[in-house]
């Protein structure tokens, strides 16, 4: 008699096991016991190892702290939260007057994720002057790649908020001229923008973006013109002279139409417009005094049109804004806004490549939980060669572009700090240029390409980890307070390739740097780029001999094309510069990290990518490993083992 299974149901049968996503790092003396007792992103530790001094426990610490709030219920709940109750737009009263008083409302979790980050001190440790033994960009960017992928998109307004506070940080010292009362306002400004005080902090939106051109802000339609005395006089006596904050509003009364505005609700903005002599930037607050008995505060001459409907980043409010007479203070000199908002946007492209970095390293943390305890034909899939391949392949990916970005964050945090007060301590020592004028450009150089090289590999990372989970990874899993929904993480990602300048642009950024005579003589790629690549590589030639024979195929390549060709040639092979960039300095980074301890998983993974990257026609000697040792070692990178290879 044939026995007959019992069918499985709602309630019976199979469950998978719910993966257990450990905190991305673990600082070592915590002395913590069990299976999370060493950080789950190998190659996080490791640049932190590379760039932080050994007596700098105190940055351990915070990043260890803030990894696991990230990871606490409480605070996927909030994330959960701000994805599902999105933004509302309220555009009237309840008679059908023009709400100008609240017209958007964001969701709890929103407005809670931001408070935490600016406690947390996401923008705050980087304006610490008085911690100068350590770099603090790389303080912070570590503590923005712990918290970013819990965070909600609330990342996107605090890296407007860290640009616009470097901006005024360099004009505090501006006298008002003839924009008396500036000086004070822009103080008070930088205060609130670098605080760590949740009930004082400000964030701050950046409006550039408009219907003639996206990227090509030099078609601004929005003007800007200095008020009047007798329009002055009006606004005193109506009431309407003071932000929400009771300082003075400034003396020049902006006019447009903005077709896109992240961040819409921020206590202030910087934007762009044109005046008498060009295209301009302004410091202008959201908000104002009404004039009104028991005031509760007005939009400062803004009216939101619509909310826009975006692929991701659904908790983040982007608007389409009318203005109509924003009242503003000019920020530098009439028609240099373009040089002024730049100043913005090489710290918002950093933030840009981190935060597309951080959603990569979340989706792979979930792959390999989810790799320990899913079984496929009776094994679990971390036994399976084919998939542990593949997943070694995509971290190895995720390594260079860890190594590329925060590389970048160290340079900033050179420039902005004394190289011989945090430099020299460190692993990163014959890494980073102790000339500041040398780290500055290299830096000018390569903040383009990594923003366009990392924030694509990112999308296409993300979209191998949502693979990975199989239909799982594609659907929008909120439940469990959403830490398996790679599929959200996905779309949010997609954005940056887009935001802040697209691949294009970047690729322009770079032609115009390399064919700059202020920048290294006009041959940056000779004088600086091709000096550096030297000096890494003599560090790393004992080790990697043929790897680096392949680096200078690259960099002899990327020296013909910029040293021969025209200016229009280059920007129609612009792409092509960039892969070329990004390969060598991906190359020297990882060949670099591995020399500075022997560690075998790091050297495996340097020499992998390197000669990846070899120029066509290129011969490669093969390492002559049969494939089960090659897949021993698989294991080791995707599952985050870093046993030396003379141990395998």
């Amino acid at each position: 008699m044939e026995s007959q299974k019992k069918p499985s149901s709602s309630t019976d049968g199979f469950f998978q096991v719910l993966p257990d996503v450990p905190p991305a790092y673990t600082h070592a003396d915590t002395q913590q016991q069990g299976s999370h007792a060493v950080s789950d992103d190998t190659v996080f530790a490791r640049i932190l190892g590379l760039y932080l001094p050994r007596e700098s426990d105190q940055v351990g610490t915070s990043i260890h702290k803030l990894g696991r709030r990230a990871l606490h219920p409480s605070t996927l709940c909030l994330a959960t939260d701000a994805e599902i109750n999105q933004p509302v737009l309220r555009p009237l009263t309840t008679f059908g007057e023009e709400n100008r008083i609240d017209p958007l409302w964001t969701g709890e979790g929103w407005r809670e994720l931001k408070a935490i980050g600016q406690e947390e001190g996401l923008v705050t440790v980087a304006y610490q002057k008085y911690n100068h033994t350590w770099n603090r960009r790389v303080h912070q960017f570590a503590l923005n790649h712990v918290w970013s992928s819990s965070a909600a998109m609330t990342g996107c307004p605090a890296s407007m908020t860290d640009g616009a506070a470097k901006l005024l940080a360099g004009r505090l010292d501006d006298p008002d001229g003839d924009q008396p009362g500036r000086s004070g306002v822009l103080r008070e400004a930088y205060r609130r923008l670098v605080s760590s005080d949740p009930d004082e902090a400000w964030t701050t939106g950046q409006w550039m973006t408009e219907r003639t051109g996206g990227s090509d802000v030099r078609e601004t339609e929005t003007v800007a013109r200095r008020l009047t005395a007798e329009e002055l006089s009006r606004d005193v006596e109506s009431g309407r002279d003071l932000d929400a904050h009771g300082m003075p509003l400034g003396p020049w009364r902006i006019d447009g139409f903005k077709w896109f505005s992240s961040a819409t609700d921020s206590d202030m903005t910087l934007m762009l417009a044109q005046t008498d002599e060009g295209l301009s930037l302004f410091y202008t607050p959201t908000r104002r005094r009404s004039g009104k008995q028991n005031d509760a505060g007005e939009l400062n001459g803004i009216r939101i049109q619509r909310l826009k409907n975006k692929l991701g980043t659904k908790s983040l409010p982007t608007a389409e804004l009318e203005l109509k007479g924003v009242r503003g203070w000019l920020i530098g000199q009439k028609g240099k806004g373009v040089k002024e908002i730049a100043t913005v946007l090489n710290i918002t492209r950093l933030y840009t490549a981190g935060g597309s970095a951080a959603g990569w390293g979340r989706g792979l943390a979930v792959c390999r939980a989810y790799t320990r305890v899913r079984k496929v034909r009776g094994a679990l899939l971390q036994e399976n060669a084919q998939h542990i391949r593949w997943m070694a392949s995509e971290t190895m990916k995720y390594w260079a572009a860890m190594h590329f970005t925060f590389f970048s964050v160290a340079l900033q945090g050179t420039v902005e700090q004394d190289w011989e007060s945090m430099v020299r301590n460190t692993k990163a020592a014959n890494l980073i240029p102790q000339d500041n004028t040398k780290a500055a450009t290299l830096l000018r150089l390569i903040t383009p390409v990594m923003k366009a090289v990392v924030s694509v590999n990112a999308v296409h990372g993300l979209r191998a980890c949502m693979e990975c989970l199989g239909g799982v990874g594609y659907c929008e899993n909120n439940e469990d307070g959403g830490l398996l929904n790679i599929a959200k993480i996905f779309r949010d990602t997609a954005v940056n390739p887009i935001w802040e300048g697209t691949v294009s642009v970047m690729a322009e950024d770079v032609v115009r740097v390399v064919t700059d005579k202020r920048l290294g003589g006009g041959k940056v790629i000779d004088t600086v780029f091709a000096e550096w690549v030297k000096d890494v590589l003599n560090v790393c030639q004992p080790k990697f001999g043929e790897e680096c024979a392949v680096v200078q195929q690259i960099l002899d390549a990327l020296r013909a094309i910029t040293g021969k060709l025209s200016k229009e040639e280059l920007l129609w092979r612009g792409r092509e510069l960039l892969e070329h960039v990004a390969a060598i300095v991906c190359s020297c980074l990882l060949m670099y990290d591995a020399s500075s301890d022997g560690d075998g998983i790091a050297t495996e993974v340097a020499s992998r990518w390197t000669r990846s990257k070899a120029l066509q026609g290129t011969r490669i000697t093969s390492k002559g490993t049969n494939w089960l040792h090659e897949s021993a070692i698989d294991k080791r990178i995707f599952m985050g083992e870093t046993t030396l290879l003379s141990k395998i």
